[in-house]
């Protein structure tokens, strides 16, 4: 691969995927000069808060593996000097860790410019290239064209045949449908409702909408403001919703979300 300009390619782990709370646990970055020489950056990070289960099982850092780990602060210029002015590449970066890692400096004193740069992500390539619809999968899965697609029961059948098929591929020598259930998108679970208006953070629950989206959890909100959340026992949200809105105002901690597990989505 023939460079004309520096490029660092980058990965984070972090506690989670919401960029503008969650925090930095390693990072690995690449520096690739266009003489074909490589510089390494490779990174923990004590993130300050604790790291969440489904991380941990995803990323194999613990909370005791990053204790004697500096904070970001702490590291912020060295990153920021290693990066220089180099474009940028990696997996999902233009929409998860560069924006998650500008917040990061920003908040060390640093700003990371975009504008000059060059932003090469793999991802976004290989999403605009690879065809990834009901067809494409029917030839992945039954290894055969898919005639007549977009009709209703064509669709319903072809689905149906891929359903089979994966149950066969993944399903660690079962035929039994219900193996495919351990590939559930864990991704879903950070978030309360299937709506994404309330999100989990720190054990929080927190509002993706209104005068208070994004910056004061729930139990905050009760106490500075709690006819905002009156107001939406008499909106048009879900039993579950009003019942862990009612409950916050009754002084109870949140506990469960509505769809279960943990409130941690790998980042890709």
């Amino acid at each position: 691969m023939k460079l004309s300009r520096t490029l660092v390619v980058l990965d984070l782990e972090t506690t989670g995927t919401w960029i503008e709370k969650d925090k930095i646990i390693e990072i690995a970055m690449i520096k690739c000069l266009p003489d074909s020489s490589q510089q390494i950056f490779d990174k923990r990070v004590n993130p300050g808060i604790p790291i969440p289960a489904r991380v941990s099982e995803i990323t194999g850092i613990k909370d005791e593996d990053v204790k004697d780990k500096p904070p970001f602060y702490e590291i912020a210029r060295e990153v920021f000097e290693f990066i220089g002015d180099a474009d940028l590449g990696g997996y999902n970066v233009e929409r998860f860790d560069v924006p998650l890692l500008m917040r990061e400096l920003n908040e060390a004193g640093l700003k990371l410019e975009i504008g000059a740069r060059h932003i090469f992500d793999a991802q976004k390539v290989y999403h605009l290239n690879v065809k990834r619809d009901l067809s494409a999968a029917y030839q992945l899965y039954c290894n055969k064209p898919l005639q007549g697609a977009h009709s209703a029961i064509v669709d319903t059948q072809a689905t149906l045949e891929i359903l089979g098929a994966q149950t066969k591929m993944y399903g660690k020598g079962t035929d039994d449908l219900d193996s495919l259930l351990e590939y559930d998108y864990v991704q879903t679970s950070e978030y309360f409702d299937l709506e994404r208006k309330f999100r989990w953070w720190n054990g929080e629950l927190y509002m993706m909408f209104g005068k208070y989206a994004r910056t004061e959890n729930l139990r905050e909100i009760a106490k500075k403001d709690p006819s905002y959340l009156q107001w939406i026992l008499t909106k048009d949200f879900s039993t579950d919703v009003k019942n862990m809105v009612q409950g916050v105002l009754n002084g109870t901690h949140p506990q469960t979300p509505c769809m279960g597990g943990d409130f941690f989505s790998p980042a890709g």
